[in-house]
């Protein structure tokens, strides 16, 4: 037998996206998360479509994916990696979005794009954790950022 120790990474489809977070339509931003290795990385994908709601005035004719909604994207990836990893110690309700560092964009998103967000696990301290995000379309980054977010259970948060 080789030393060498096969893993198998997971992966969550829209479906299981919408059990991992509760954002819904217009503002769940990725469409599934392949290469799911525990809370330490993924791969969240959003296929960038011409209906989106946000692209009637950013911008008429010329239509470019704001930003911040690739961020959002980033972090949603993130937050569904920490649900995802806890949902058997009693998966938290919410994941609130803390901060946004190192954050730089590099190329516009447009319809017609698949971004791939990379987020890899910089470190975790009880319900805290940042991560580094990469966005990518057809190999090039496109946006990048340090981002944390802090886990808590719905009834924590009123």
């Amino acid at each position: 037998m080789s030393d060498v120790e096969t893993k198998t990474l997971a992966s969550a489809d829209i479906m299981r996206v919408m059990e991992l977070l509760p954002h819904r339509y217009p503002f769940l931003m990725i469409d599934r998360i392949e290469d799911i290795d525990g809370d330490n990385s993924g791969v969240g994908i959003k296929n960038v479509t011409i209906n989106e709601p946000h692209f009637q005035g950013h911008f008429p004719g010329q239509p470019v994916m704001p930003g911040v909604l690739l961020i959002e994207a980033m972090a949603q990836t993130a937050g569904a990696l920490c649900v995802h990893a806890r949902e058997k110690k009693d998966a938290p309700s919410l994941v609130y979005f803390m901060t946004i560092d190192k954050c730089k964009f590099r190329k516009p998103v447009v319809p017609g794009d698949q971004v791939r967000f990379h987020v890899k696990k910089i470190r975790n301290r009880a319900t805290i954790w940042k991560f580094e995000g990469v966005a990518m379309v057809d190999g090039q980054k496109v946006a990048e950022a340090e981002i944390s977010a802090m886990l808590v259970d719905s009834d924590e948060a009123n």
